[in-house]
């Protein structure tokens, strides 16, 4: 990557749904211009696990998030980071004091995973936040190649 690569961290409280898809929806939605000045990750306060139902929603818009790991946040990722956006109020509550220089945005958005139902209802639930989450990036990428960042 160049020296003129953007870095952008998604950061929720297990790194299992939230911050995972906004990684895949970063990843996907970069690729389709020139990916070359965007590095993305996520991570969490702590680490759950992926969650299979982020996963699967994920797959039925095309987008492989399988090989991502749920990973706990450091300091190494913190110093990177250009841009750290919280998709949840815990670790937005919780996030540790950012580096000079890097800003953070926080975007609260509810857990699918704390949805509750049948399978069916619990799926639309994922399925709208996917779908939240990616008109969501989809905005901060144009806002970020436009230089207009909140």
């Amino acid at each position: 990557m160049s020296d003129n690569t953007y870095h952008l961290l998604f950061l929720c409280t297990g790194n299992s749904c939230r911050s995972q898809m906004a990684e895949g929806w970063a990843r996907e939605l970069a690729s389709q211009d020139d990916n070359e000045w965007l590095a993305v990750e996520s991570a969490g306060i702590e680490s759950h696990g992926k969650n299979p139902r982020a996963i699967a929603v994920m797959q039925q818009a095309g987008i492989d998030i399988s090989g991502q790991e749920s990973t706990r946040l450091t300091d190494e990722m913190l110093e990177r980071a250009d841009l750290v956006v919280s998709v949840c109020g815990h670790a937005d509550e919780n996030c540790p004091a950012l580096p000079a220089g890097t800003r953070k945005i926080h975007w609260p958005l509810d857990d699918p995973a704390k949805a509750q139902g049948s399978e069916e209802e619990i799926m639309q639930v994922f399925q709208a936040s996917r779908d939240d989450i990616r008109h969501r990036v989809n905005q901060l990428l144009n806002e970020l190649k436009a230089g207009t960042v909140r």
